[in-house]
């Protein structure tokens, strides 16, 4: 009996045809071309949604959809296919890794630099590589497949928009690797436990995301930490580095005493906040930030955005920000 598996088309590149005014989504498109993928061994429904958006578009309200439609048939399929545009596809695998508890099947996101319409596209392969990984039922996470790789979706980044290996995983390994034959790296797979849930988001929630630069960035930022906000998304130097900008610390405390949390990470691509490897990094620690250790920004705002969705106490709140929730990040023993 063949695995059946359900399809979210939510836009994206990959979808885009000929139009007078330029590559553009055009509804109807895609289902068409995929009739190629049907086979005795793999049968799926694809819904399409009715406005399909460049992901640069993307909004709390589409993360909610794609929760709302993935919890609705969770028990009917086998797994799940997710078309997604690039630019913020990194974003939306964080977002279902943290808001889809428990999962027991895969949820597989891609996409492709070029539209299947185009001669040379990437979209083909990455296509069959995600059905391929949708069709693994001890496959327990969610996940992003491109160029021939399949990366955890909470630690996978969009790091080229100029060639087809679009996305890594700095910090984690990869979990598959598809050539000839395929090598999937089912040592580093998360095992699912417990029953699934759905959460979803708080359409309200506002994240500050902070990127630090020399100059008066620190202390503007500090001002801004003492406003209205869900969390904040500091970007330091190095292993969690910043300078001692008397506003930005004034404005990490007021954040930290009104129970909001301020997650420092580290700007660099590869590499983690480390407190106290050099004394810049204590003064933010001593006001109340905390460490995001190795996790993408990506992740961060996500696992942020769901925690400030759930009925939490702050001190569980924080105890599960700190915690490898989703295999999002490596905590130093």
């Amino acid at each position: 009996m063949g695995q059946r598996i359900l399809v979210l088309y939510s836009g994206g590149t990959i979808g885009m045809g000929h139009t007078p005014q330029g590559l553009a989504p055009v509804a109807g498109l895609l289902p068409g071309l995929l009739v190629r993928f049907q086979s005795e061994v793999l049968d799926f429904d694809l819904i399409e949604y009715p406005q399909l958006i460049d992901s640069s578009a993307i909004a709390l309200s589409d993360w909610n959809r794609l929760i709302s439609d993935i919890a609705k048939h969770y028990h009917a399929y086998d797994g799940f296919v997710i078309i997604h545009g690039t630019d913020t596809m990194a974003y939306t695998a964080s977002v279902l890794a943290f808001a889809l508890q428990n999962l027991a099947k895969p949820v597989v996101i891609t996409g492709s630099q070029l539209p299947l319409v185009h001669p040379r596209s990437d979209g083909w392969s990455n296509l069959a590589d995600a059905f391929e990984a949708a069709c693994q039922s001890d496959l327990h996470e969610v996940v992003l497949a491109f160029d021939r790789v399949l990366l955890r979706g909470c630690r996978a980044r969009k790091v080229d928009a100029a060639s087809f290996s679009g996305f890594a995983s700095p910090n984690a390994p990869t979990l598959a690797r598809f050539g000839i034959t395929i090598d999937w790296q089912r040592s580093v797979w998360r095992k699912g436990a417990g029953v699934f849930a759905a959460q979803q988001l708080d359409e309200q929630v506002k994240i500050l995301p902070l990127l630090l630069m020399p100059g008066a960035a620190a202390a503007s930022f500090g001002s801004l930490l003492q406003g209205e906000h869900h969390g904040a998304l500091l970007m330091s130097y190095g292993n969690g580095n910043a300078p001692a900008e008397r506003v930005l610390l004034e404005g990490v405390a007021s954040a930290s005493r009104r129970n909001l949390p301020v997650l420092n990470l580290t700007q660099v691509m590869k590499g983690a906040v480390a407190v106290g490897a050099y004394a810049a990094s204590q003064p933010l620690a001593q006001a109340g930030a905390l460490p995001g250790f190795d996790m993408t920004p990506e992740a961060a705002l996500a696992k942020l955005t769901v925690l400030a969705s759930m009925s939490l106490a702050p001190e569980a709140r924080q105890a599960r920000l700190l915690c490898d929730w989703a295999g999002e990040m490596s905590i130093p023993a």
